[in-house]
């Protein structure tokens, strides 16, 4: 074991433990209700709601999925990045300030589902269960990719059992979330939005400093052919055609990704909406390319060392993290105080990995609370009952996301994060972007398009990923479809319903 490394590990640990008690000591001195605990009450200052959503946003896979993929097939996989970047930009220009504004005139709604519902003005539960189901289901796939990235992180590091990693990552994610709800996710999510950020950009400016020594020792290794090919297979066919629309496929999935989109309800004003965006898009710009430039950086600096064994490549960031460190306390002759340096650096994949697991566990609970136990079990429940009811779900699925991760049949850290992610985008995308911007939605219109996006999503997953089109393409298509069809062919809605519309679109602080 690596002592300095695993000490800035647990330092790392108990700083985030220490924010959600924080939080638990200050929420009950002042009391906390339903809404602080699934919301923070809707008064999220721009910097934190920025990096909140990016953070929650941005897993594990930002460190190690993505640039491994980037190391191992080349330049064709920068599509992933430029869809991503392009939904995010769209996301926070035209979706967040209306749907901020629109979650308050409807009925003041905390959860996407409570959205979908109160928008119509109507008490019917359909829409609230279904999107409750989906979200459980789903939020335990999504979070299974957190810790099997905490897993391998400190296998890598530490030598430590994958499983007993998951177990500790599981335990902490669980409490500071149980213990401090939305505030302590937001402002822990707002430091690890730092982190990895730091991470990523510095990296790949020392390994080419280091390259660039006359110390250096180059790996052995051989560039693929079309390595550095927009198109991956260096022509106009099949493969480059599928893996451009794939790419771009994956920026549907934020207008349908709770625990980002609930971020922009918590945002307190006009004012602190604009700088989130222009926070939060800047910081997604320079995450994603200091991302891409690991990846391209990485396959100069680690040669064909991570080509095998399979998902090996997935260790890009932390070799490199290694090795740079190594090399400078080597050559410095600190090389206790480096190894401390780079534990700091890994614990960016930590702060990846928390910072959506976290998201999404407090998505998970407030869905659950909200829209099944209080309205199906205990319609007079009181803000303490929802919120252990809130906290029941959370260890229910963290429990569940560990048999997933630790699994033989796991699909790996991107396998994991695109089926999640292609469910959400699939499922609520669709629905979310119609009530925002077209008047002539119904409730039964919405009702089936969640169904629509969804079913066709995992039956394109389950059946049809010999065509290599990401399921979410389908998925969203289905979803747009029915939504639009079962709108047209039902009652139109009330006056009321209408007037909200226009009251939302016109809404100011």
């Amino acid at each position: 074991m690596n002592i300095p490394e695993f000490s800035a590990l647990l330092c790392y640990f108990l700083l985030v433990l220490g924010i959600g008690i924080y939080f638990f000591i200050r929420d009950r001195k002042h009391g906390s209700n339903e809404k602080e605990y699934f919301l923070g009450g809707r008064q999220m200052n721009g910097w934190v709601t920025a990096l909140s959503a990016g953070a929650s946003d941005m897993s594990a896979w930002v460190l190690m999925g993505l640039p491994g993929s980037i190391y191992l097939y080349g330049v064709g996989q920068v599509w992933i990045a430029v869809g991503l970047l392009l939904g995010t930009i769209t996301a926070w220009v035209k979706v967040a300030p209306t749907l901020r504004r629109y979650s308050i005139v409807a009925g003041d709604a905390i959860t996407i589902p409570q959205f979908l519902t109160q928008r119509f003005r109507t008490e019917r539960k359909g829409i609230m269960v279904i999107s409750a189901v989906v979200f459980v289901l789903t939020y335990c796939v999504y979070t299974a990719s957190s810790l099997y990235a905490c897993g391998t992180l400190f296998n890598t590091v530490l030598g430590m059992d994958p499983r007993v990693a998951m177990i500790i990552a599981s335990i902490v994610i669980v409490v500071y979330t149980f213990l401090g709800g939305f505030n302590a996710v937001c402002w822990t999510d707002f430091f690890q939005g730092m982190l990895m950020l730091g991470a990523l950009m510095l990296i790949p400016i020392m390994a080419v400093i280091m390259m660039n020594s006359a110390a250096f020792v180059p790996v052995a290794g051989t560039i693929p052919e079309n390595y550095y090919n927009l198109l991956s297979s260096g022509k106009a066919d099949w493969k480059s055609f599928s893996d451009i629309i794939s790419g771009l496929g994956w920026g549907l999935g934020y207008f349908g990704m709770p625990h980002i989109l609930i971020r922009y309800f918590s945002v307190k004003s006009e004012k602190e909406m604009r700088k989130s965006q222009i926070i939060g898009c800047s910081w997604f710009v320079l995450i994603l390319i200091a991302t891409c430039a690991v990846g391209l950086v990485g396959r100069k600096f680690l040669g064909d060392k991570l080509v095998q064994p399979q998902d090996a490549n997935t260790l890009i960031f932390i070799n490199m993290v290694r090795d740079v460190f190594a090399w400078i306390g080597n050559n410095l002759g600190i090389i206790a105080i480096t190894a401390f340096l780079a534990g700091i650096l890994l614990s960016a994949i930590l702060a990846a990995a928390m910072s959506t697991a976290d998201s999404q566990l407090l998505a998970s609970a407030s869905a659950f609370a909200s829209d099944l136990y209080k309205p199906l079990c205990r319609k007079n429940a009181s803000d303490k009952e929802m919120l252990w009811a809130g906290r029941i779900i959370v260890l229910v699925i963290a429990t569940v996301a560990f048999f997933i991760a630790s699994s033989p049949k796991c699909q790996g850290l991107m396998g994991l994060v695109a089926c999640a992610w292609g469910a959400f985008g699939a499922a609520f995308g669709p629905v979310v972007l119609l009530a925002l911007f077209w008047k002539r939605l119904t409730y039964a219109g919405a009702m089936a398009g969640i169904i629509a996006g969804f079913a066709v999503d995992a039956l394109w997953y389950a059946f049809m990923s010999w065509t290599a089109i990401y399921e979410i393409i389908p998925g969203f298509i289905a979803g747009i479809i029915a939504t639009g069809l079962v709108s047209l062919l039902t009652p139109a809605p009330s006056k009321v319903v209408l007037d909200d519309f226009d009251a939302a679109r016109n809404k100011q602080d």
